[in-house]
């Protein structure tokens, strides 16, 4: 495990989020962390003399001042809607990540760790894991995977510019948590699935388009592979994961149901027409780029940061579940449930429209 002794100031960029909030509790308490600051657009409630917050629009706001009394940044921000608006988004997500970027340099910075993704990666091949060597060109026509590729494509250009930054890129799969469970289902799922609808009692069969597999992690355990990462010398990417893959078999076992295997075409034609009319907020584009995700090996995560996790991917799967069924939610404004107005706002706002 390749470690530092030095401790370290900490500002964590979208501190308020799923991935955020649990990099923050990680953080919390290690006597190696200095300070942190939580910077994001919405104020969250009361996190402790140990932490300070501040708002900030990464399109927008002084970021070189921010980060001045830092040593490392960390960035999560991400906007996920609107997804009929593509521009709006990669004016977030892109321009305000170089941003971002830039800032860090200017302030000095010395540790840069950034929240990429496994969509970030090409199309994947059957029957083996790739490293963290595998082209990072994305699914072109997937906003999100698009967006991921072209800032990894600026970051090989900013390492080469700034060889005295440590900069890390986490490729992490799908991240659960009971916590993030409704924000996931009104960014991606919308306002129409009833809750009751998660309860393996209610699916005696279970509609699966062919060919799915994914891998996913507990948030929890993200926390720590970013804890270890930022405490760390490592240089890089790391893939971020837990065993099993989830498949047809692995969900049928969650659930205790019967999986039914769907045609993709079949299930894409009709999410693109529910999108279309503003049913759900997750595009068919994005569908497409799911079929296509490779799988990751998360060797290098593990021996050179010395990171395993705690839970399954099944565990988070069926934690994710937990908290869609109950709507847990939590006092973060972005996994705030329910939101003022429930879902008649978000009907109200327009589906995949809020940003």
């Amino acid at each position: 495990m390749a470690t530092s002794a030095s401790s370290r100031r900490v500002a964590i960029v979208g501190a308020t989020g799923n991935i955020g909030t649990s990099v923050v509790e990680a953080l919390r308490g290690d006597p190696h962390v200095e300070g942190i600051t939580a910077l994001s657009r919405r104020q969250p409630p009361e996190q402790g003399p140990e932490i300070q917050w501040e708002r900030t629009d990464v399109r927008e706001d002084d970021l070189v001042g921010r980060f001045a009394s830092v040593d490392t940044v960390v960035h999560l921000g991400w906007l996920f809607q609107p997804t009929h608006d593509p521009v709006t988004t990669w004016r977030t997500n892109v321009l305000g990540s170089i941003r971002v970027f830039e800032a860090a340099a200017a302030a000095g910075v010395r540790h840069l760790v950034y929240a990429s993704s496994v969509a970030a990666y090409s199309p994947g091949p059957a029957g083996r894991a790739v490293s963290e060597t595998w082209p990072t060109h994305g699914w072109p026509a997937a906003a999100y995977s698009r967006e991921k590729a072209y800032l990894e494509r600026f970051l090989d250009s900013f390492e080469r510019q700034h060889p005295d930054i440590r900069v890390v890129r986490m490729r992490t799969a799908f991240c659960f948590k009971p916590e993030s469970a409704e924000q996931q289902r009104r960014l991606f799922i919308g306002p129409f699935l009833p809750n009751s609808l998660a309860r393996p009692e209610l699916l005696p069969v279970l509609p699966l388009p062919t060919g799915l597999r994914f891998q996913a992690v507990h948030s929890d355990d993200v926390g720590e592979a970013y804890r270890l990462a930022i405490l760390s010398d490592s240089r890089g990417a790391f893939n971020v994961a837990a065993d099993p893959v989830v498949d047809f078999s692995a969900l049928a076992d969650l659930l205790h149901v019967r999986p039914a295997a769907v045609p993709a075409p079949l299930v894409r034609a009709v999410l693109a027409a529910a999108w279309n009319l503003h049913l759900v907020p997750a595009s068919p584009d994005l569908f497409d780029a799911f079929l296509r995700l490779p799988m990751m090996d998360t060797g290098r995560a593990r021996e050179e940061l010395g990171w395993s996790p705690r839970r399954s991917s099944t565990e988070a799967v069926a934690d994710f579940l937990r908290g869609l069924r109950s709507a847990t939610g939590d006092s973060s404004p972005p996994l705030r449930s329910p939101l003022p107005g429930g879902r008649l706002e978000e009907l109200r706002t327009g589906v995949g429209q809020r940003p």
